[in-house]
């Protein structure tokens, strides 16, 4: 039975600890001359395609929100594992977001797919955009958005897109405990999957990249002990 419920995760010891801002997220966001591809790098599986190559079409669109809040103090964030289904991302820990629709900013979109998926309906101001990402597996363009509420949502998961939420710690992404590597194969070929911890879970492809470039982001604006 899918757990629709909210999964807190505990605070951790140490450098993770270190208090972070909003203006602090603010300044990431902000940052000239950042190198996203050495951020991106750093928690992307190996070998992997950062870009599309000999496919018809084009790829088809998407945006999700990091959304930012405080709980007890700390800024936090939601994740949500996906349901098991027929699908690439089935079972995946994913932030919230999905398809663009005809006539959307993808603005619009991260913050539609962000009300469906987890009854946030509170004005979110957006702080900034992260950057665009293309996942191979399912032809996606991905286009990621940091966004906050003053106050911790009353976050209601549609059972039907989310099968658990998880808050988590901004700060837990600056936890070098918090991360692992595991080393598996594909198609006969060596294959590492960089991965962030939470809780039970394992957060890698397309979203721990995009974390890791907030990662990125974050310790160039503040002191990482």
């Amino acid at each position: 039975m899918p757990d629709s419920g909210l999964q807190p995760q505990q605070p951790l010891p140490g450098p993770s600890r270190l208090a972070i801002t909003l203006d602090d997220v603010r300044r990431a966001l902000a940052l000239p001359d950042f190198d996203v591809m050495e951020a991106q790098l750093r928690m992307a599986p190996q070998p992997r395609p950062f870009r599309r190559i000999d496919a018809p079409g084009t790829a088809r669109l998407a945006s999700v929100l990091v959304l930012l809040y405080p709980v007890d103090g700390v800024l936090t964030f939601v994740l949500m594992r996906r349901p098991e289904y027929q699908g690439v991302h089935s079972g995946q820990i994913s932030l919230p977001g999905g398809s663009r629709e005809d006539g959307e900013t993808f603005e619009q979109t991260a913050l539609r797919e962000t009300c469906e998926e987890f009854g946030v309906s509170d004005p979110v101001e957006l702080l900034g955009a992260l950057t665009p990402i293309y996942v191979p597996p399912s032809d996606f363009e991905i286009h990621p958005f940091v966004g906050y509420l003053p106050s911790r949502p009353d976050l209601k998961p549609d059972p039907g897109e989310v099968a658990a939420a998880l808050e988590v710690p901004l700060h837990l992404l600056l936890d070098p405990g918090a991360k692992g590597i595991e080393e598996t194969s594909r198609d006969g070929q060596p294959f590492t999957i960089p991965f962030y911890r939470v809780g039970p879970h394992q957060v890698w492809g397309a979203t721990a990249i995009m974390l890791s470039e907030l990662e990125g982001r974050l310790r160039a604006v503040i002191e990482v002990k």
